[in-house]
């Protein structure tokens, strides 16, 4: 008896532990459930046909049709179920058809030029409702992490209410937690092997339930309501919906908002945050205003409390929301490109110059507010290249008076204009702003950057200076007058044909110390640190870094925070120039990856870059409302795809300059006897007929088209069809490391192609220099002269014999 009585206090005890971590369990949220909607990625298929159309079109007739590549959009509307603020109900699949029909595709352009890639994405959207427990996960998460932050006034009354701030940082992993859930993502973070595997980019609409989530009300138990039954509202709660007070989010302290991009493959939209104004003071592009974002108050009560909403005012909010994914969708999911560099090289180097003109400091010293952190900078720029380059990041400082060309180079890149403010006796007063020119410093400076390079690496590690540069004593064939930043000679030049070569000018051969090896591409960062300058001094468009292509100049003084023409809420936006490190990261990643600024995107019609501050905060490093050293994993992934995108752009250009070599020679050269067009059927352009008229027949005569060329050109095609193909279904795919390995091998094979076919058609000319088409009256002979002799006596005869044969006669 003592055996069983001891047992049951056990089994009971047991049996409330299971109760407790079950009733908890249930009350989890992020939660897989039987019957959890799954993400499905598998709409190649249904556009292989279209592509693989498309890319025949362009190859084999010359088209201008752009490579297709579907690019998947997931967006999750979260509080859009009955659930959220107003418990106002959007249909997924409606809006996700009316995406479909309303931006089915987006072409990308290159900032640096302004035209329009060769590449066009077919987007594919999916939409997502997000359940009850994870919005009363993600509102408890925002309770707690709001902060009091003074008063602000309500747009529409002028009211003056509480005005809450969140740290977008704080709530993020929150975020996170709902995209691993979503999309079946457990591990947040991806080395290098994981990333090759489809990995979705998400937006995240948010709806919340302002009253519930109030801060200043305890009594509400969130926990509660996860799994429990949310009442609906009356008219009267429905007018109380915007709680009386309004919350804002800062990521990392930069400008208040609410939309950012968040560290992961997300971007969060909240329509029950702000309204936010932010933008550039007396400008209108691109400013943030109240009516910006849609907002359901307006969407229910377009005319005030009294007016009830229609279904007019449902679609038009549902295509203020599909606006929104648009333009998100170019911005920040499939930007523009701001450099569109073809890079194949193995090695890159980027060395970090210090060039100060005092020595009261040293940037490069760890443990200081103005400190660089190098470490930091060299793990987010491999974030940006594939596997297989490697990257070297070095850093020295040089006092500035030591070269004096640098130095002669900043003083000429000084520049000042004039500026005209109104001060609080209400007169207009001018004054002269400086600043510093990049354009003008980078071209001065470019001369000394190998030098300066080479000398910082051989004092790092003097087996890698070997490695990137190497030591001549032989004569060197350059002119001097090339940049010697980044236009070394390229992997693929030493398969360049003899031709070109004999037709080189003769240059002054010079002695030449210095190297650089192949396969090494060399991105300087030039930091001028100054002492002593403008307390205002900052470079062009009120910046502290400059970028091109091939280096990076950042600004750095120990200076007091400049204020900006920047406005956020109401309060101005102010530049720290001591911190350099995020306008250092910004640069590379412009140079490196290409990346553009998320508010920035190429206008066609303005022929300049246009401005959009609507997602201009968040994880980061550019513009005024961005204070972050760090990168988003969303555009981490743009970076490499952008380096994808600029092999295949220059490859389908170097086609389209090889069919027009082929047609030249076909218009110039192929004729038929009596020079009339060659038949055939009327949808293909001459040459193709004279293509398909060489390829099919074989002749022992002289061909102006030697069928070998012919041949290998339609091998080409057909295998570059296949490659383009297969290239598509890898970047739906995202599988980055295997799709830049096959855009390598399309750009070479193209180039290869190119030079060959240019070798065969100039070979070609020169054999048709011997022979001419020329129109010429017949020569005179004695055998001329007879055949006209018997023609003119025939007709003599014929009319001797009608003349004598007349019944008249």
């Amino acid at each position: 008896m003592k055996s069983v009585s001891s047992v049951v206090p056990a089994l009971l005890l047991t049996l409330t532990l299971v109760s407790i971590q079950s009733a908890s369990a249930a009350l989890e949220a992020f939660r897989r459930d039987p019957g959890h909607p799954q993400w499905h990625h598998g709409a190649f298929h249904d556009v292989k046909d279209s592509v693989r159309s498309d890319v025949r079109r362009m190859l084999h007739t010359r088209a201008e049709v752009p490579f297709q590549v579907p690019l998947e959009v997931n967006i999750v509307l979260i509080g859009f179920n009955n659930d959220g603020g107003y418990r106002y109900m959007v249909d997924a699949h409606r809006m996700e058809e009316f995406l479909g029909v309303s931006f089915p595709s987006h072409r990308p352009a290159c900032l640096e030029t302004g035209e329009p890639l060769d590449i066009e994405h077919h987007i594919v959207y999916n939409v997502f409702p997000a359940g009850q427990p994870e919005l009363i996960a993600l509102e408890k998460a925002l309770k707690e992490a709001m902060v009091p932050a003074g008063t602000a006034r309500e747009s529409d009354y002028g009211r003056e209410v509480p005005l809450f701030e969140v740290d977008a940082t704080a709530v993020e992993p929150v975020f996170q937690k709902l995209y691993s859930y979503t999309f079946d993502m457990d591990n947040s973070g991806y080395n290098a092997a994981e990333m090759d595997r489809p990995v979705p980019s998400a937006i995240f609409i948010v709806n919340f339930d302002k009253v519930r989530m109030d801060p200043r009300n305890k009594d509400i138990d969130l926990d509660s309501l996860m799994y429990g039954k949310i009442t609906q509202l009356t008219e009267e709660e429905m007018k109380r919906q915007e709680g009386e007070y309004i919350y804002h989010y800062r990521y990392n302290g930069g400008g208040a908002s609410q939309v950012w991009l968040g560290l992961g493959r997300f971007v969060v939209i909240d329509l029950s945050a702000g309204p936010c104004t932010y933008g550039k003071i007396e400008t209108e592009e691109g400013s943030v205003s109240s009516k910006t974002l849609p907002r359901l108050r307006n969407a229910l009560f377009p005319r005030g409390f009294n007016a009830a909403s229609g279904h007019s005012t449902h679609d038009t909010f549902v295509g203020q929301l599909a606006a929104l994914v648009s333009t998100t969708v170019e911005h920040v999911i499939a930007p523009d490109v701001r450099f569109e560099t073809v890079d194949l090289t193995t090695r890159l180097l980027i060395p970090i110059i210090v060039l100060q003109n005092h020595n009261r400091y040293n940037i490069l010293e760890k443990g200081q507010n103005y400190s660089i952190d190098i470490e930091a900078i060299e793990a987010e720029v491999k974030k940006m290249v594939h596997n297989g380059q490697e990257v070297v990041i070095v850093g020295g400082s040089h006092a500035l008076h030591r070269h004096e060309k640098l130095a002669i180079a900043v003083s000429k890149a000084m520049r000042g204009h004039s500026l005209q403010e109104t001060k609080n006796d209400g007169r207009f007063h001018v004054h002269t702003k400086t600043y510093l020119d990049g354009a003008i410093l980078k071209e001065e400076m470019e001369r000394s950057a190998d030098v300066l390079a080479a000398g910082l690496l051989e004092v790092a590690d003097p087996s890698l200076s070997s490695k990137f540069y190497i030591r001549q004593h032989w004569m060197d064939e350059s002119d001097g007058s090339g940049d010697s930043i980044l236009k070394h000679k390229p992997v693929w030049a030493t398969y360049a044909s003899k031709r070109g070569k004999e037709k080189k000018k003769k240059t002054e051969k010079k002695e030449s110390d210095l190297h650089r090896t192949y396969g090494t591409r060399v991105i300087p960062v030039f930091v001028l640190s100054l002492a002593d300058v403008d307390p205002h001094l900052m470079m062009e468009d009120e910046s502290l870094v400059w970028t091109s292509n091939d280096v990076v100049i950042v600004l750095q003084h120990q200076n007091e925070k400049i204020p900006l023409s920047y406005v956020s809420e109401t309060a101005r936006r102010y530049a720290l120039p001591s911190q350099a490190q995020r306008h250092i990261l910004a640069g590379l990643a412009s140079a490196v990856g290409g990346l553009s600024a998320p508010y920035e995107k190429a206008s066609h019609v303005h022929e300049r870059p246009i401005v959009n501050w609507l997602l201009s905060a968040g994880c980061h490093p550019f513009g005024p409302f961005s204070n972050t050293s760090q990168i988003s994993r969303i555009l981490q992934d743009v970076a490499l795809r952008n380096t994808i995108y600029a092999r295949v752009d220059a490859a389908l250009h170097r086609i389209r300059d090889t069919s027009e070599s082929v047609q030249a020679f076909a218009a110039e050269y192929l004729k038929t006897p009596l020079g009339e067009p060659v038949k055939g059927k009327k949808n293909k352009s001459s040459t193709e007929l004279w293509l398909e008229k060489f390829y099919k027949k074989k002749t022992n005569l002289p061909e102006p088209f030697p069928h070998e060329l012919v041949e290998r050109l339609e091998k080409f095609l057909d295998n570059l069809e296949e490659e383009l193909v297969d290239l598509s279904s890898l970047l739906y795919d995202h599988r980055l490391q295997v799709a830049h390995l096959n855009s390598s091998e399309i750009l070479q094979s193209t180039i290869y192609m190119q030079q060959y076919v240019d070798y065969v058609l100039v070979s070609e000319r020169e054999k048709m220099k011997c022979c001419d088409i020329e129109y010429k009256i017949p020569v005179q002979s004695s055998q001329t002269f007879i055949y006209g002799g018997i023609l003119l006596a025939g007709f003599f005869v014929y009319f001797l014999v009608i003349f004598f044969s007349s019944p008249v006669r």
